[in-house]
């Protein structure tokens, strides 16, 4: 095997293509994936973790790839970033306001996914559609548009009495969710939700929330020769050095013959790839 990159480790760089196109990102160098599919690859693990944030070395990982300090410190790393409707921009008291005004104070996107199953998801309008690919979605569709972070997180609250929030990324990795008709699922959630909908119009005006028409369903394929049976993670903290045939990427994760990697997971971590 010839060691062709090797430096920290960043989530893939994806592009919606027909499959997806993914690149590895090692320190400097990104590296197309798609071409390796049914080679031999070997990533090994240096032993070396650096803050995606800082750069300085630490022992151990936080909040994908961040030191211990810079997790406490950076409003990336807050947990209104999980929890959206736990945003406290407008109280004064973000870490980062500078950060938030760029981040959070923006156009949010409200969507409906299908990677494991039916799930409602909120992103940044900017994200359409790396974050659907990034959750491994084979059909996502936008259904309404919001102003801030805030207002996606009321919305994503409202709509999780109904239909769940997360993706089962092993179901996710074992094959293509079954298809769909996602419109109508967006008019029947709407419509469960309605009264609930004109709630938040009202607390945060008529114009901040906008139901989204004539959108089309996103269809996404992935660069997948065949999925597992059983999924067997990997982990570089206990298995340094992950080594198979690369059978499909989709979502964050490599799909080998011998297991399954979240790259995503590992950001910060000083890996050399071979094949």
């Amino acid at each position: 095997m010839k060691n062709v990159a090797q430096g920290t480790l960043r989530k893939m760089r994806s592009r919606l293509d027909a499959p997806v196109s993914y690149q590895i990102r090692l320190g400097d160098s990104e590296l197309a994936l798609n071409p390796l599919l049914e080679k031999t690859i070997k990533l090994q693990f240096n032993g070396t973790i650096n803050c995606v944030n800082c750069g300085r070395k630490t022992s151990k990982s936080f909040s994908q790839g961040h030191c211990f300090p810079c997790m406490q410190k950076l409003a990336s790393c807050d947990s209104c970033i999980i929890h959206p409707e736990k945003c406290h921009f407008d109280q004064g008291t973000c870490r980062e306001p500078s950060w938030g005004e760029r981040f959070c104070m923006q156009d949010h996107i409200v969507y409906l996914a299908n990677s494991s199953g039916l799930k409602i998801g909120i992103t940044r309008a900017t994200q359409v559609p790396t974050r659907w690919i990034d959750q491994g979605a084979t059909q996502a569709l936008a259904i309404i548009r919001v102003r801030t972070r805030l207002q996606s997180g009321e919305v994503e609250m409202m709509f999780k009495k109904h239909v769940a929030d997360k993706t089962n990324w092993r179901d996710m990795l074992k094959g293509e969710a079954k298809i769909l008709d996602m419109p109508a699922e967006a008019r029947r959630l709407l419509g469960e939700c309605e009264s609930d909908l004109k709630e938040i119009e009202e607390k945060f005006g008529f114009f901040a929330v906008s139901v989204l028409n004539g959108v089309d369903t996103v269809t996404i394929k992935y660069p997948v020769v065949s999925y597992p049976e059983k999924v067997v993670s990997f982990n570089f903290d206990k298995t340094p050095i992950v080594e198979g045939t690369l059978l499909g990427i989709k979502g964050q994760y490599l799909i080998l013959d011998t297991g399954v990697i979240n790259l995503r997971r590992f950001s910060g971590y000083d890996v050399s790839l071979s094949h």
